[in-house]
């Protein structure tokens, strides 16, 4: 192998060799309780990596203890962070498709369907459906004029079926029919509007519409209502602690040597965890 080739080969940056980096990192700058700037000291001294393909940059030290030191809560990064935090929007927002009257209708609709939820990921459920509805209609005209060959390959990866549902249904249309259905069941039922209902009575409605025709305006908006709900119900931060998703997370110990720990063996999996760890750097660097 020629010395060019060798060369190449230890300056590349793998996959292996940012996790390292990160744990070193994240272990300075959380696990041990150095402060950032301890952390971003110790490792100032790294040599630098080969030059990356645009639109492409390792991150600086000081973004990833930020990230880190930061996790879920929301802080003011420093000036000259590479990246930045969307700051939250206002409780409540001029919807984009609903009236507010259809909204509030939406929200109810949306507390049957998941039950008992924090007011927070309620809010961002029922902003998700209004944005949904209200996209509807430009992806249906972006559907329908899609180059042929690009329309192929969708067809061939999400099938026809689903294309062609993307290219015909009118989900804004099938929202204002079955919130028009909605208010006539309501009235046929109980002689007053869904909001007037009291719970009991929303749910025994929103419960009938299982038992509507299928092809009807009513069931079509339900069955989008009840798919998008969970969608969006369970994207929020709420959601995906409830599914204990944990992303891309870094783990500063191995989760499978636990059971060592529960032997009896007190700090055995900390020892054993850091020579694995010695052990992966020797071989990888």
């Amino acid at each position: 192998m020629s010395e060019q080739s060798l060369v190449a080969m230890t300056e590349e940056l793998t996959r292996r060799r940012w996790l390292l980096r990160l744990g070193k990192i994240a272990t300075l700058a959380g696990f041990s309780g150095l402060l950032p700037e301890i952390a971003t000291g110790l490792l100032s001294g790294e040599q630098s990596q080969a030059d990356l393909p645009p639109g492409l940059y390792l991150p600086s030290t000081q973004h990833l203890v930020h990230a880190l030191r930061t996790g879920d809560q929301t802080y003011a990064p420093p000036p000259g962070s590479e990246t930045n935090y969307v700051p939250p929007g206002p409780s409540s927002v001029q919807p984009l498709f609903f009236s507010e009257e259809e909204l509030r209708i939406i929200t109810r609709l949306v507390e049957i369907i998941l039950g008992k939820v924090d007011p927070a990921p309620l809010s961002q459920t029922t902003k998700w459906l209004d944005l949904w509805f209200h996209s509807a209609a430009g992806i249906r005209e972006a559907a329908q004029n899609l180059d042929p060959l690009h329309r192929v390959l969708a067809a061939a990866f999400y099938g026809e079926e689903s294309v062609r549902a993307l290219e015909t249904t009118d989900p804004q249309a099938v929202a204002r029919e079955g919130l028009a259905a909605l208010g006539r069941l309501s009235v046929e039922s109980y002689e007053r509007g869904f909001l007037a209902l009291s719970l009991s009575k929303q749910m025994e409605l929103v419960g009938s519409i299982g038992t509507a025709n299928p092809g009807g305006p009513l069931r079509r908006f339900f069955e989008i209502v009840r798919s998008e709900a969970i969608r969006g119900y369970y994207t929020t931060a709420e959601g995906l602690r409830e599914l204990d998703y944990k992303g891309n997370s870094y783990y500063p110990y191995c989760p499978g040597c636990e059971t060592v720990q529960n032997a009896g063996l007190p700090n055995s999996r900390s020892r054993i965890v850091q020579g694995k760890v010695n052990e992966a750097d020797s071989h990888l660097l």
